[in-house]
């Protein structure tokens, strides 16, 4: 059994209906670039550097009015 395979012989239909079976085919995709950092990171990042210029800001400010009064 292990050695012998088995032959199946055609057979058509003289008359009638012939079906036939059609498998999937796999359909390639063009790839997708990611990127690196996604967007809510680079929100995140923004709003973190423009906070910390803000802080800057007013310590300089306040250093400024320190020095004039």
């Amino acid at each position: 059994m292990a050695g012998e395979r088995l032959v199946f012989k055609e057979v058509l239909p003289k008359q009638g209906l012939l079906f036939t079976e059609q498998t999937p085919m796999p359909v390639l995709c063009k790839p997708k670039i990611i990127p690196m950092k996604s967007v809510t990171l680079e929100k995140l990042e923004t709003m973190q550097k423009e906070a910390q210029e803000a802080v800057k800001r007013q310590e300089q400010e306040q250093k400024l009015q320190g020095v004039f009064t």
